[in-house]
């Protein structure tokens, strides 16, 4: 079963469209929002494991320019 998780990101100011844009194109994301308040996009992610969610997160989605601060989501079935 994939481990999904919802990745909240802050941009830089006026950069929320490109870094979405950007984020979209990852391997592994599912969907991509730009949304307002206190964080700037929200992305829906899947990996095949938790460890390979942190490895995308942190190699591919925290690399794209324009964003200040990530915090992920896992998604849990309750």
């Amino acid at each position: 079963m994939a481990v999904r998780a919802y990745v909240l990101i802050q941009t830089e100011v006026g950069r929320s469209a490109h870094v979405s844009t950007q984020i979209a194109g990852l391997e592994g994301v599912v969907s991509t929002a730009d949304v307002t308040g206190p964080y700037d996009v929200i992305v829906q992610v899947e990996a095949d494991t938790i460890d390979d969610l942190g490895k995308m997160v942190v190699s591919r989605v925290q690399l794209t320019d324009g964003i200040t601060r990530t915090l992920t989501c896992p998604i849990v079935n309750l």
